[in-house]
């Protein structure tokens, strides 16, 4: 009897094993490439070259071309009628978003950065550029704002530097537009301190509540 019985489940089991459904595998996708995504069409980017950065820039050319065409795997052109630095995708780009990462690198050396400090845009995805005027913190004219400049600077360029080390950032000071490349958190430290020299502080008041906020983020991280 109770062989029976154990034979009957066991066939009830199989039943519903047959019944079963099988399972449903997952399809798997390629990544899509730039030229897929835009239906084959070419992306462009075009960045204006200043007339102070034609020398800079006819001596770094190489550098800058190098990285772009061979690791991003972007083709750049200098259009010397447009005055303008033309980039576009290729059909084995391998990421959409390095277009606009070379964009930026190329826009950082016209503002004046160094290459070496511009390629960090290319390495980092978390790096930006912000950029202000002395006059977005305070109106000054003639001779005020000569000395505000002095101070941004410091004797040699001791100040920025100062500055620059301790926040991780660098600096373009060009006339009264200031540029400042790094991290988010390191651009707003770096840029109150620089606010707070165009506003008359003395340097060595900046120095010390910049090593207070730096010794303070060194222990958050």
């Amino acid at each position: 009897m109770a062989s029976s019985e154990a034979t009957s489940s066991a066939m009830e089991i199989e039943k519903v094993a047959a019944a079963a459904p099988a399972a449903v595998l997952r399809p798997q996708f390629e990544a899509l490439k730039p030229h897929d995504m835009s239906d084959g069409k070419v992306q462009f980017r075009k960045v204006g070259v200043p007339p102070h950065r034609y020398a800079p820039l006819k001596r770094c050319w190489m550098e800058i071309y190098t990285p772009i065409y061979e690791q991003m795997k972007i083709d750049i052109r200098m259009n010397l009628k447009a005055r303008k630095v033309e980039l576009k995708t290729r059909a084995d780009t391998p990421d959409v978003s390095n277009l606009q990462k070379c964009a930026d690198f190329v826009h950082a050396f016209m503002l004046g950065f160094d290459v070496a400090d511009a390629l960090a845009l290319l390495r980092l995805d978390d790096l930006y550029v912000d950029s202000f005027e002395i006059k977005d913190v305070k109106t000054l004219r003639g001779e005020h704002l000569s000395r505000a400049i002095g101070r941004l600077s410091g004797k040699g360029g001791k100040t920025k530097f100062a500055i620059e080390n301790s926040t991780r950032t660098r600096i373009v000071i060009a006339d009264t537009k200031i540029h400042i490349l790094g991290s988010f958190l390191n651009i707003k430290v770096a840029r109150d301190s620089l606010c707070s020299l165009i506003l008359g502080s003395p340097a060595g008041k900046v120095y010390s509540k910049l090593r207070a906020v730096t010794a303070r983020l060194a222990e958050k991280y």
